[in-house]
């Protein structure tokens, strides 16, 4: 199977899907066995899947206290790059960058970039120039 925009979006609507079910059947369905993650680039690595079952049932989020929506930004070979938010009932809301790597429709390397997404804050001023 070739990767694509279309399946890279069809994943990400299925990881939304098993972190809102916490199932463990989906969120195995989601990586090859031997796949790792990392919450952060410089995070400690998750290794196979059952790791990462095992983390994310650790400290679910309660049901209903979040949505996120998640979309194809790039594919190279077999590897994607996805863009997102995520926003949480307690007002807190991240921009995701997510880094993908793809084997026959399945997760091999997953890496996620976020950031708080400052409500408060102004844009700047614009420069002047002289």
């Amino acid at each position: 199977m070739a990767l694509d925009e279309t399946v890279v979006n069809d994943w990400l609507g299925r990881y939304v899907e098993a972190w809102r079910s916490y199932s463990p059947d989906q969120i195995r369905g989601l990586f090859t066995s031997y796949a790792t993650y990392r919450y952060q680039p410089w995070g400690v690595q998750l290794k196979g899947a059952d790791a990462i079952v095992a983390d994310w049932l650790k400290e679910p989020d309660e049901a209903g206290s979040w949505q996120a929506a998640y979309s194809c930004d790039l594919v190279a070979g077999d590897r994607a790059t996805a863009v997102g938010r995520t926003t949480y009932t307690n007002a807190n809301v991240y921009s995701n960058l997510f880094q993908l790597q793809f084997e026959s429709g399945r997760c091999s390397d997953f890496v996620e970039w976020y950031m708080v997404e400052d409500q408060q804050v102004e844009p700047p001023s614009p420069v002047a120039t002289h």
